[in-house]
C-alpha cells in the first residue's frame, strides 16, 4: 500500500498549496478548481514515478485527469462568476477552521482514487474484458456529468427562472452526481484485473464516493438548500414529485405512473 501512502502525500501537497492560497487572499475561486486538480496531478505524477508507459496503466491515468481536468474547468469557470461559495460563509475568516475541508478533501482524493492507484502500482496488467466494461462505464458516467453540466449552464445562460428541470434533469434530480458515481465504479472494474491482496480494498473508493455524494456532502445539503429557495413554488413541488433523485428514469405522471406508462 506504499503506493496509497505515496498518493496521499501528492494530493495533502496539492492541497496544502491551495489551501495557503485561498486562506491567504480570503477567497474562494480556487477551493472548487483544487479538487479537479488533486485528482489530476496526483494520477499523472504517480503514473510518471511507476512509468506506466504501457497502454492500460497509462489508460488508468488518463482517465482519471480527464475527468478531473473537465471537472476543474467547469467549476472554475462557474466560480469566476459566482465569485463567492456558500459553503464557506464564516469559514474563510477562521484558517482552523477553513483548514478542515483542505484536510478531508485531500483524505477525499486519494482514498476515491483507489482503484487507479491499484492499476498504477502493479505491473502491466493482461487485456482482459473488465478494461473494456470498465472503460464504457467510466466514459458513460462522463458523458452524463458533461452533458448535465452543460445543460444547467445553457439554462442560466438563458436566463430560466428556477431549477433546471430539462434534459438529463427531467429524468433525475441530480445527473452530474449519478454520472461522477458511474465514473469511479467504471474505474473500480477497469482496475479489477489488477486487483490482489490488499488491493480489493480499493472498492472502498467508489463506495466512499457514492455515500459521500448520496448522504453527506452532495444530494442532502443541495435538497435542503433547494427546498428553502423553492419550497413555496408549486412549480418546485411538482418537478420533485415527478423526478427521481439520483437514477435516471423517466419523469412520473400524476396518479404514480411515469411517462410512458411505467410504473
Amino acid at each position: 500500500m506504499s503506493d496509497f501512502l505515496l498518493a496521499l502525500c501528492v494530493s495533502v501537497l496539492v492541497n496544502a498549496l491551495f489551501f495557503a492560497v485561498a486562506a491567504a487572499r480570503k477567497s474562494d475561486v480556487v477551493t472548487d478548481l483544487s479538487y479537479g486538480l488533486s485528482f489530476a496531478l496526483t494520477a499523472l505524477l504517480l503514473a510518471v514515478l511507476r512509468r506506466a508507459s504501457d497502454p492500460l496503466r497509462l489508460g488508468a491515468a488518463l482517465m482519471v485527469a480527464a475527468w478531473a481536468l473537465r471537472l476543474a474547468a467547469y467549476l472554475f469557470a462557474r466560480i469566476l462568476k459566482l465569485k463567492v461559495d456558500r459553503r464557506f460563509d464564516g469559514r474563510r475568516e477562521k484558517p482552523l477552521e477553513f483548514a478542515k475541508f483542505w484536510i478531508l478533501q485531500a483524505l477525499s482524493v486519494a482514498v476515491i482514487m483507489l482503484p487507479a492507484i491499484a492499476v498504477l502500482s502493479g505491473g502491466p496488467p493482461a487485456l482482459s474484458p473488465l478494461h473494456l466494461a470498465g472503460g464504457l462505464v467510466w466514459f458513460a458516467g462522463l458523458a452524463i456529468e458533461a452533458a448535465a453540466d452543460a445543460q444547467k449552464s445553457a439554462w442560466k445562460r438563458r436566463g430560466e427562472k428556477g431549477l433546471v428541470d430539462r434534459g438529463l434533469w427531467a429524468w433525475s434530480r441530480h445527473p452530474n452526481y449519478f454520472g461522477e458515481i458511474l465514473v469511479w465504479w467504471g474505474l473500480w472494474l477497469y482496475a479489477l484485473p489488477s486487483i490482489a491482496g490488499w488491493w480489493r480494498l480499493a472498492v472502498l473508493g467508489p463506495a466512499y464516493i457514492t455515500l459521500l455524494l448520496v448522504f453527506v456532502t452532495g444530494i442532502p445539503p443541495l435538497e435542503k438548500s433547494q427546498d428553502e429557495r423553492y419550497g413555496a413554488d408549486p412549480r418546485y413541488l411538482e418537478y420533485k414529485r415527478r423526478t427521481s433523485v439520483l437514477f435516471p428514469l423517466p419523469p412520473r405522471r400524476a396518479g404514480g405512473k411515469a411517462e410512458g406508462g411505467r410504473p
